[in-house]
């Protein structure tokens, strides 16, 4: 196939992405009363916990859109390699993430906080999974990829 010969890296940490965001959101949809109940018990001593239906529902739709976004992505990559897409779905992926990170951090759950915080940065301040597909689409020339992936 030639989407993973051209841009290999994109393509994977795409696919990680879809599969994470996606099924959050489908799980969302599927449970809502359940997801609803959860988190209502988890934010029930915070100031978001008269919010929590609506926040939910924003974070549902923002989590499905990025989804969307970022398999259009994948499909302009192998077509056209447009890239345009997939950044801005992956953006939005990352801004939901910082979202749920405010969230647990004003519910004061800080080991989730953590958890969520270690998907942008690792104890070395690396950049991880998001940052580097940033980069690598918008900074890294594909013949610098094709001699990677030979």
């Amino acid at each position: 196939m030639n989407i993973f010969s051209n841009h290999p890296v994109e393509v994977l940490i795409l696919l990680f992405l879809i599969v994470t965001f996606l099924q959050s959101g489908v799980d969302k949809v599927l449970d809502w009363n359940g997801n609803l109940s959860f988190i209502k018990s988890h934010f029930k001593n915070s100031p978001l916990k008269n919010s929590v239906p609506m926040l939910l529902g924003i974070i549902l739709i923002m989590e499905i859109l990025a989804s969307v976004l970022m398999i259009i992505g994948v499909y302009q990559l192998y077509t056209s390699e447009l890239k345009e897409m997939a950044i801005l779905g992956v953006e939005l992926s990352a801004l939901s993430l910082i979202f749920l990170l405010v969230g647990q951090r004003l519910a004061k759950d800080y080991c989730r906080s953590n958890d969520s915080s270690s998907i942008f940065y690792n104890n070395d301040n690396r950049v991880r999974v998001i940052g580097l597909l940033k980069r690598s689409i918008t900074t890294v020339p594909n013949s610098f990829i094709k001699i990677l992936s030979n």
